[in-house]
C-alpha cells in the first residue's frame, strides 16, 4: 500500500524488459503504450525525448526536434518541440526529384518546458495526424545526451529511460511528486479482487484528468494505492475547494458508499459535508477496489492526509460492519453513527413480507420517532415485538443491537450539523445523485464531475449574495426572530424563523424542578398526532440562568443546530431577549467564510511547514478569488489588493537581503 510522502516504486532500467511482459495480457498482445498528455513530466530532457521517441515507434511514426531554447549566459536547454518528422514542407530548392516527399505539413507534436520543480514538463500535445502511419517501428531510438551529441540505445533502454513519467503518488499543494510510476501500470483492467476494475481507456481517463487538474487546479491533491503486482487498486482525489471546504465543514461529515455497495459501474465513495447554506459539499473523492477493511482504511488515512491530520467530530455512513471497522482504526476519536434515513428507506424491503405491514410500520416509526426517552424507546420496542411476533426476525434482532448508532433517542449528545435526518421524511441523498447512474462509465462520470462542481459552487455563490443583500421578511414580533434574521444565511434562517413561529403552538410553560441555578421546566406543545387529531405532548426544559443554559430533551440544538421552539419559550418565559452566542453557531452566519479562516492562526504554524503555511495563505486567498468574481468592480478590487498584497511581501524580501 502506498501511503502519502512515501516511494511506492520506481521503475529502472533493468526492470523494465520484465515490466514489458507484464503487459502482455494474456493473449500475445500487447497493451497500448500510453499516450503524451498535458502535465507529464520527466526527470531529464532525454527523458522526455525518449519518452516521445517510443510511443512513436508504437504508433508508427519518426520523431525529430522542431525548436529548442537555451538560456543565454549557461546554454542551458529550457523549452523544446519535438514533432512527427513529416511536419512542415521543404523548400523548392531543398526538394530532392530523386527522393519521393514525406513532408505533409503534420501538426503532430508535443511542446515541453523546464519547470519550477526542474522536471520537464509537457505543456502543448497534438496527438492527431494528417497522413497515414506505418507499421510500428522497432529499430534502435536515439537519445540526446547533455552534450548535445546523440548515441544509439537498444530499444529496451530507451524505454528504460522513458518510462520515468512523474504521475505522482501524491500531488500536494506545492506539485511535489514523491514517487515516479511506470505510465501503463495503471492501463491493467481486470476482475481481480485487489485492482480496479477499470475498462478500456479508464486509466488513461483517470490519468489525464488528475494531470489538468494538477495544472489548473494548484491545491489539487491525489492519491494512489498499487497492489504487491503494481496495479491501481484504489484512488483519492480532492480539488482546491474541497480542501478548503473540509476546514469550512469538516466537522460533520456523511461517508457516501451508496455507488460501491450498490454495484454501479463506478466503484465510488464521496465524502459529503453540509455548508452554511444547508446544501451539500463534496469533501473528497475515492474509487476503491473492493468493499473492504483495508481499503476503507487506506482511503481514510488518504484523505486525513490532504486534510493534515484534522479528524471529523462525527461520521455517518450506511450500516455496514465493513465501514465499522475501518472508522473505528481511522478515526478512533469520532462519533460513528449511522443514517437513519438509510434504515428508514430499507423498511419496506426487510417488513414488507410481513402480516400486518402496515401497522407493523406505524408502530416502528412511532418508536423510533416519537420517543423522547430511552426508557420510552426500549418500552416501544418491546410492544412492537411483542404485538406482532418479530422477536426472531433477523434484520430487526440487528438494528436493535446497533440501536445506540442510529435510534435518535441515544443521539443526543451527538453533534450533527443538520445531517441527522432526525424526522419523519428527512434523507441524506447522494451528492452525485442526478450525474450517476448504475451504468455511468467511468470517463463520462470524470466529465460531470466537474460539472457537478461548478455547479454546486455557482449555487453556493448566488445563495451567499442573496444572503448578504436581501433581508428576510420577518414573521412575529419575537426579538429572537430579528437577531437572527440578522446574522444566519437566509436557508438557516428560514428554518430558525419557523421554530419561531411555532412558539405560539406552545402553551404552557411550567417549572416542575429546581436545584440551585438549574430549573427545569415542562412546555406543553399541541402537535398534529395520528388522523390528522391535534395532540399535546410534554417536553423537558433544563435552563441554567447563571450559565445561560439552555438544553431541550428534543435535542434540536445538537440536531440542526439551532434553537427549538420549546427552548426558546423558557428563554422568553425567563425574560431573556437575545439568544446567548454559544446557541448561534458560525457555520450557519452568512458571512461564515468572510469571518473564520480555518487554522488561520500564526502562532500555530510552525515556521518550517512550509505546506501548511501553503495551505492557510491559500484558504485565504481563495475567499477573496470567490468574491472577486462576482462583479467586474468586485474584480478590480481584488486584483488591486493582490498587487498590494504581493508588493508588501517583496519588502519583506528587500529587507532581509
Amino acid at each position: 500500500m502506498a501511503e502519502a510522502g512515501c516511494s511506492n516504486e520506481r521503475v529502472t532500467n533493468g526492470e523494465l524488459n520484465e515490466r514489458e511482459k507484464e503487459l502482455d495480457d494474456g493473449t500475445g498482445e500487447k497493451k497500448e503504450f500510453v499516450a503524451p498528455a498535458v502535465g507529464m513530466e520527466f526527470e531529464s530532457y532525454d527523458d522526455a525525448y525518449n519518452y516521445y521517441n517510443c510511443y512513436a515507434k508504437e504508433v508508427g511514426f519518426r520523431v525529430r526536434v522542431k525548436n529548442s531554447w537555451f538560456k543565454r549566459n549557461s546554454r542551458e536547454k529550457y523549452g523544446a518541440v519535438l514533432c512527427c518528422s513529416s511536419q512542415g514542407f521543404k523548400r523548392i530548392k531543398d526538394v530532392n526529384r530523386l527522393r519521393k516527399e514525406t513532408r505533409t505539413g503534420c501538426p503532430a507534436m508535443v511542446r515541453m518546458r523546464l519547470a519550477d520543480s526542474k522536471r520537464w514538463r509537457v505543456l502543448e500535445v497534438m496527438l492527431e495526424h494528417n497522413h497515414s502511419l506505418g507499421v510500428k517501428i522497432y529499430r534502435p531510438v536515439k537519445k540526446v545526451s547533455t552534450g548535445n551529441k546523440r548515441k544509439s540505445l537498444s530499444s529496451s533502454d530507451a524505454e528504460g529511460r522513458t518510462i520515468k513519467l512523474y504521475r505522482a503518488l501524491v500531488i500536494d499543494s506545492e506539485g511535489n511528486g514523491k514517487s515516479s510510476l511506470n505510465a501503463r501500470d495503471v492501463m491493467n483492467a481486470s476482475e481481480h479482487p485487489d485492482q480496479l476494475n477499470l475498462k478500456r481507456g479508464d486509466a488513461q481517463a483517470i490519468y489525464n484528468y488528475f494531470c489538468r487538474m494538477q495544472l489548473t487546479n494548484p491545491n489539487f491533491f491525489y492519491l494512489m494505492d498499487l497492489n504487491d503486482e503494481g496495479h491501481l487498486r484504489n484512488v483519492f482525489w480532492v480539488d482546491a475547494r474541497s480542501r478548503v471546504s473540509c476546514g469550512y465543514f469538516g466537522d460533520v461529515v456523511y461517508i457516501d458508499n451508496t455507488y460501491l455497495l450498490s454495484k454501479f459501474e463506478i466503484p465510488l465513495v464521496a465524502f459529503v459535508g453540509m455548508n452554511h447554506h444547508s446544501h451539500s459539499v463534496l469533501l473528497g473523492c475515492g474509487l476503491l477496489a473492493g468493499e473492504t477493511t483495508e481499503s476503507y482504511i487506506w482511503l481514510f488515512k488518504a484523505w486525513i492526509t490532504c486534510m493534515s491530520g484534522c479528524s471529523p467530530q462525527t461520521i455517518i455512513t450506511d450500516r455496514c460492519r465493513t465501514l465499522q471497522d475501518a472508522i473505528a482504526e481511522a478515526f478512533p476519536r469520532a462519533h460513528h453513527c449511522f443514517g437513519l434515513s438509510h434504515i428508514m428507506k430499507r423498511v419496506p424491503e426487510k417488513l414488507g413480507g410481513l402480516r400486518h405491514y402496515d401497522a407493523l410500520k406505524k408502530t416502528f416509526m412511532k418508536a423510533v420517532y416519537d420517543t423522547l426517552k430511552v426508557i420510552e424507546f426500549e418500552a416501544a420496542w418491546g410492544f412492537m415485538v411483542q404485538r406482532f411476533g418479530v422477536g426472531n426476525h433477523e434484520w430487526l434482532q440487528s438494528l436493535y443491537e446497533d440501536r445506540v448508532r442510529w435510534a435518535p433517542v441515544y443521539l443526543k449528545d451527538t453533534v450533527f450539523a443538520g445531517m441527522s435526518a432526525a424526522r419523519p421524511g428527512e434523507i441524506l441523498n447522494p451528492f452525485f445523485e442526478r450525474y450517476v447512474h448504475k451504468q455511468t462509465p467511468l470517463k463520462e462520470f470524470l466529465d460531470k464531475f466537474e460539472l457537478a462542481l461548478q455547479k454546486k459552487h455557482k449555487e453556493e455563490t448566488l445563495a451567499d449574495i442573496e444572503s448578504r443583500t436581501v433581508s428576510p421578511a420577518l414573521k412575529t414580533r419575537c426579538s429572537f426572530e430579528l437577531q437572527l434574521s440578522k446574522l444566519y444565511s437566509k436557508e438557516i434562517f428560514k428554518k430558525f424563523q419557523f421554530e419561531v413561529e411555532e412558539m405560539y403552538s406552545c402553551f404552557s410553560t411550567t417549572q416542575i424542578h429546581a436545584d440551585g441555578p438549574i430549573i427545569i421546566f415542562l412546555v406543553k406543545e399541541r402537535v398534529m398526532g395520528e388522523s390528522s387529531r391535534r395532540e399535546i405532548r410534554d417536553y423537558e426544559v433544563l435552563y441554567n440562568r447563571t450559565a445561560g443554559e439552555v438544553r431541550c430533551i428534543c435535542s434540536c440544538f445538537n440536531f440542526y443546530g439551532y434553537l427549538c421552539r420549546h427552548a426558546l419559550c423558557v428563554l422568553n418565559f425567563n425574560g431573556v431577549e437575545e439568544i446567548p452566542c454559544k446557541y448561534i453557531l458560525p457555520r450557519w452566519k452568512k458571512d461564515y467564510k468572510r469571518l473564520y479562516i480555518p487554522d488561520h492562526s500564526s502562532n500555530d504554524v510552525d515556521s518550517t511547514d512550509h505546506r501548511k503555511r501553503f495551505n492557510q495563505l491559500y484558504s485565504s486567498a481563495l475567499q477573496v478569488v470567490e468574491e472577486g468574481v462576482i462583479s467586474l468592480e468586485h474584480y478590480s478590487v481584488a486584483l488591486e489588493a493582490f498587487e498590494e498584497s504581493l508588493n508588501r511581501v517583496r519588502e519583506v524580501e528587500e529587507k532581509q537581503a
